[in-house]
């Protein structure tokens, strides 16, 4: 293959995707072997993002950059999966992640180096692409993601704004663990039996801790309530049917977005209106000052039991 000239060199970036090549891919054009690292010199004009792999407009990467450097330092049939995955699949609430974490077959041999957390799995997977990059699944890319993270919190958090969102299930996510069997898991299973009892949020799960630690009955957990003749009142985040007792955690944090705290707020005068008696606790309330919480419930609660039950049906989400 003739070798490039000064001009041909000078395209070059025009023609790769985001201005990323391999070692490889250069070679096909005829570039001369020693060539990239003349140019990933001071001064020279590309910089070596990974082994074999340089991006051809040198200074420091983008974002997107790294995603297509660590995809081809990976190699055919490698897939996105952990943070940058869930995100792309449009997860919001995630961690900061610097790094880019990529699935290769296993029989591959490749290490992990720089921003590239390589990922090597038996199973197979199907990926589906979005922005031009291969993604796994967005319950695969979350399993993923948890797995690495070592707060509950956080975990809590990934897990509610996928469901939330409507990007994945309880079941789906579920059989994602169980079918893969994999290790470092047990935060993920900790948080999907919160789920499957229907938390949806960090905030949520303090408030189950309390509560199955106490002395109160279990609440079931964000519950749709109606009133008798249809009418929608909203989700109560904790529901004591039996005495028809609310209990919401009010915090803007815990919503997706200002509109739906403002939901929230006429979502309560039209508890009141329909004489439903509502616990209100701010989640700092749940890590600071839980006594006092739980007085509250269980003042609240054996209010409740001492007045007829307000006329309004529970519906379970």
């Amino acid at each position: 293959m003739p070798r490039c000239n000064t001009r041909d060199v000078a395209a070059l970036a025009d023609m790769f995707p985001d201005a990323v090549a391999t070692w490889t891919d250069l070679l096909r054009l005829g570039v001369p072997q020693g060539l990239p690292a003349r140019k990933c010199q001071p001064g020279g004009g590309w910089t070596r993002l990974l082994t074999g792999v340089y991006l051809l407009t040198g200074g420091s990467p983008t974002r997107r950059q790294m995603v297509r450097a660590a995809l081809l330092r990976a190699g055919p049939g490698s897939a996105l999966t952990g943070v940058e995955a869930a995100h792309r699949h449009g997860v919001r609430r995630l961690p900061t992640d610097d790094s880019v974490h990529v699935l290769v077959p296993n029989a591959r041999a490749l290490a992990s180096q720089s921003f590239m957390v390589v990922e090597r799995s038996r199973r197979p997977w199907s990926a589906r692409l979005a922005d031009g990059f291969p993604l796994v699944s967005v319950e695969r890319a979350l399993v993923d993601a948890a797995r690495r993270e070592q707060r509950l919190d956080v975990v809590r958090a990934m897990l509610a704004d996928g469901l939330q969102r409507g990007l994945c299930t309880v079941a789906s996510l579920t059989d994602e663990v169980v079918v893969r069997r994999l290790r470092g898991t047990a935060i993920v299973r900790t948080v999907l039996s919160e789920v499957s009892d229907g938390v949806r949020s960090a905030a949520e799960a303090w408030a189950r801790s309390l509560v199955h630690g106490s002395n109160l009955p279990a609440p079931a957990w964000n519950v749709a309530l109606r009133t008798a003749d249809g009418r929608s009142l909203g989700v109560v985040d904790a529901w004591w049917d039996d005495v028809g007792l609310a209990w919401e955690i009010d915090s803007l944090e815990f919503h997706l977005t200002p509109d739906g705290y403002a939901r929230t707020m006429r979502k309560h005068s039209a508890l009141a209106s329909a004489g439903v008696l509502v616990v209100h606790t701010l989640p700092s309330q749940l890590q600071r000052d839980t006594a006092a919480v739980l007085r509250d419930l269980t003042t609240a609660h054996a209010s409740a039991a001492t007045r007829p039950r307000p006329p309004v049906q529970a519906v379970l989400e």
